[in-house]
C-alpha cells in the first residue's frame, strides 16, 4: 500500500528570511493525521535567505539530520563542532542528553535550500554526538545509497534507531528497484524532479508512506533526487 502526501498538502512557516514546508506536524503547524511515520518525526524543507538562519537553540533526545540541496549551511554547536555544509554533505546530530546549536546560511549572497529530518531515537538519554560525511554525485547515481543507518553500515552515518536513510539520483527513464524486507515500512520523499513508485506519481516536495510492500520500482520522468527511509 502506497499513500501519497502531495507537496501542497504540507504545512508551512513563512517569515521574512525563512520559507519552510512541513511534511509532518511541526511548530505552530499541527495536523493529527500527520504526526510522523513510524520513527520518522520531521521532514522540513527549508529555504533560508543569505546571511540569515536559526539562532542558537536547544534539543534533547532526537536524531537530527541535515541534507543540503543548494547553497551553504553553516553549523555550530555546544559540542564544539563548526562546519559549512554544501550539496552532497549530510550531517547527523544526536541531541541525546542535550545540545545547543545554530544553523545559518553561510553565504551573504545566495540562498540555502536543505532538508531537516528528525528521527526518534531508540532510547532517551544517549550521549550527544555529531557526525558528517560527503557523498559524491556518483555515489548516488542510479541506485539507492545508504547515507544514514544503524551502526553506520557501508560508510554511512550512524543513527540510534532501526531506521536507514537512502538517497538516489535518477536519470529520466532509468528504472531502479528497492527491496524491503517483509514487515518493514518506508517513506519516500522527492527532493527534486519527478518519478513514479509502483505507478504512483510523485513530484518535488511530495512524499509517500509505504506499508505491506516488498518491492518498490522507481522510474524518473525527469532528473530526480529522492530520499527513502527504511523503517521498522
Amino acid at each position: 500500500m502506497i499513500t501519497a502526501l502531495k507537496s501542497r498538502e504540507r504545512g508551512s512557516t513563512r517569515i521574512g528570511w525563512l520559507d519552510s514546508r512541513h511534511t509532518f506536524s511541526f511548530g505552530d503547524y499541527h495536523d493529527p493525521a500527520h504526526m510522523g511515520f513510524r520513527a520518522l518525526r520531521v521532514i522540513n524543507e527549508d529555504r533560508v535567505l543569505p546571511g540569515q538562519g536559526f539562532g542558537t537553540h536547544g534539543h534533547r533526545d532526537m536524531e537530527i539530520i541535515s541534507y543540503v540541496l543548494e547553497g551553504a549551511l553553516e553549523h555550530k554547536d555546544s559540542l564544539g563542532t563548526g562546519s559549512v555544509l554544501r550539496p552532497g554533505d549530510v550531517q547527523r546530530m544526536s541531541a541525546g542528553t542535550g545540545v545547543r546549536h545554530s544553523e545559518f546560511n553561510g553565504s551573504k549572497t545566495e540562498p540555502v535550500h536543505f532538508l531537516q529530518i528528525w528521527i526518534i531515537p531508540e532510547k532517551q538519554g544517549l550521549p550527544a554526538s555529531y557526525e558528517e560525511k560527503h557523498f559524491e554525485p556518483g555515489d548516488l547515481a542510479g541506485r539507492f545509497r545508504a547515507i544514514v543507518s544503524p551502526g553506520g553500515k557501508d560508510g554511512s552515518l550512524d543513527v540510534h534507531q532501526d531506521a536507514s536513510m537512502y538517497a538516489a539520483v535518477l536519470a529520466p527513464g532509468q528504472p531502479t528497484t528497492f527491496e524491503l524486507r517483509p514487515g518493514r515500512h518506508a517513506w519516500v520523499q522527492v527532493a527534486r524532479g519527478a518519478l513514479s513508485v509502483n505507478g504512483t506519481v510523485l513530484k518535488p516536495g511530495d512524499g509517500a508512506a509505504v506499508s505491506e510492500e516488498t518491492r518498490l520500482d522507481f522510474v524518473a520522468s525527469e532528473p530526480a533526487e529522492v530520499l527513502l527511509f527504511d523503517l521498522a
